[in-house]
């Protein structure tokens, strides 16, 4: 592919920390603009931008001298439902005729729910139609929402394979949109994202990996909900929702790290990562990492291992997790096999297929498989990457296009994130919510939490909210814990 009408894109990766802070700031300025009183912040997503940085600069006014006194000050939240994904949070939105604080889930049997911030009182409730064919099943979301600019509504999915725009104030549906033909094979298990007027989901498979499916990019209009693009791992010289057991030969490819689509702040190409199938270069794209347009139009870089065969063969998925956009053209690439990859995208620009070995590689925290979203932190001059896998938490320092290992710890966790300076991690062995102090390691607190799988905190407002539970004991109910300064 000709990539000289998109050459200006090569001056912007440079610029990417800058665009990062102001993307961050926009959202929270929007937040303020836009919605119903004076807003201190939102969280308007998994990984807090659409970058999925995990940074908020924000602050919360938790703070290492009060952050251990939390501990005395939580409230266990009861829900219709498990949450195997993260809350997002809307500051001083009107909802059933009030101005609310607002924690918003989704449960991993589609109900979607607004949460009062202040008190735990569930403010409404949202429950798709066909929840009673699957509640209980193995059909399941851990799909986190993604809030409207206008912070008047929300989106968020269901088993069904629907993608539902929700009202905040009182959780009407004002459209709902089926992004697959084969929901029983196809799941939204990435959180989506949201850029403009793009509405932007992935799609993989149930546990299992029982085919067929495909592994998809679907782009839908915000305002109208009409499905814009859809862009195929597999087949992907096909265009539209494919029928997985007649349009395509090839099954799996799926896409389903936490954070789903990542989108770069300065041209808003889409990237992300997909899992075991068959790569050939040119319509299949198993293991491998991807950049498409801001459309999903058009495939403009790729990435897969050398050992794409063997990965492939024995189930260790490159695309566990999504990819985190380290600033300067590097990538870094997670994967089951337990290995974070450094990846300079400059050389993988284009349709040609690019089969090589990555620029770097270290393990893993713990030299396991690796389910969780990284975090980068630019901060005083340097960028920081931070991971947790099931047995350890470790960060790095990034420069000359090579990570750098600053600390490790024995502790797991889920998808980490970085709120008002402060790391937070969630142990989903039930050992609870670690506070570090990010550039040491330091563990500033330990706050209680019971067991979970995939569940993320989001700290804002002076308030931290995590949900607890596993999709996977496919259970009706749920806890939402809430952590206020007093």
């Amino acid at each position: 592919m000709d990539h000289s009408p998109r050459e200006p894109r090569a001056t912007l990766w440079p610029t990417f920390v800058l665009t990062s802070l102001l993307l961050a700031a926009t959202l929270v300025g929007c937040a303020a603009a836009q919605g119903a009183g004076a807003s201190t912040g939102d969280w308007t997503r998994f990984g807090f931008d659409a970058v999925r940085s995990g940074v908020s600069t924000a602050p919360t006014g938790i703070t290492p001298g009060n952050v251990q006194s939390l501990a005395q000050h939580e409230q266990r939240v009861s829900l219709p439902g498990t949450v195997d994904a993260s809350p997002i949070y809307l500051h001083g939105v009107v909802i059933g005729g009030a101005t609310h604080d607002a924690f918003f889930v989704t449960t991993t049997y589609g109900k979607t729910l607004a949460i009062d911030a202040g008190n735990g009182r569930i403010l409404w409730t949202f429950t798709p139609s066909g929840y009673g064919s699957y509640a209980g099943s193995y059909r399941i979301t851990t799909a986190t929402p993604v809030a409207d600019p206008s912070r008047s509504a929300i989106y968020a999915a269901d088993p069904d394979g629907m993608i539902h725009k929700l009202s905040v104030a009182d959780g009407r549906v004002l459209w709902s949109t089926s992004v697959t033909r084969l929901p029983g094979r196809e799941k939204i298990a990435s959180a989506l994202n949201l850029v403009g007027r793009h509405v932007i989901v992935t799609t993989g498979g149930y546990i299992g990996d029982a085919p067929p499916y495909q592994g998809h990019v679907a782009v839908l209009d915000a305002s109208s909900g009409r499905l814009l693009r859809v862009w195929n791992s597999l087949c992907s010289d096909k265009a539209g929702l494919l029928d997985p057991g007649k349009d395509c030969a090839q099954s799996d490819s799926a896409i389903w790290g936490r954070a789903g689509a990542v989108v770069e702040p300065s041209s808003q190409d889409i990237f992300v990562a997909t899992g075991n199938a068959p790569w050939n270069g040119t319509t299949d794209w198993g293991d491998a990492v991807l950049e498409l347009s801001p459309d999903a139009s058009t495939l403009l870089g790729n990435y897969t291992p050398t050992n794409t065969d063997y990965l492939n063969a024995a189930d260790l998925d490159l695309g566990s997790t999504s990819p985190a956009l380290l600033g300067d053209g590097y990538i870094a690439q997670g994967g089951k096999d337990g290995v974070i990859r450094v990846l300079d995208w400059s050389k993988l620009l284009g349709t040609a297929p690019h089969r090589e070995d990555a620029s770097q590689t270290v393990p893993t925290p713990s030299g396991g498989k690796l389910f969780t979203a990284l975090v980068v932190w630019h901060h005083g001059g340097q960028t920081w990457l931070f991971a947790a896998d099931n047995g350890g938490t470790a960060a790095w320092t990034f420069a000359g296009g090579r990570l750098h290992p600053a600390w490790n710890t024995g502790s797991g966790g889920t998808s980490p994130v970085l709120a008002g300076g402060l790391l937070y991690v969630y142990d989903p062995g039930g050992s609870g919510l670690r506070v570090y102090e990010p550039t040491s390691g330091d563990v500033l607190a330990t706050l209680p939490a019971g067991r979970g799988h995939w569940n993320s905190p989001i700290v804002i407002d002076g308030r931290i909210a995590l949900p607890e539970g596993n999709a996977n004991s496919h259970r009706t109910s749920g806890v939402l814990d809430i952590w206020r300064l007093p």
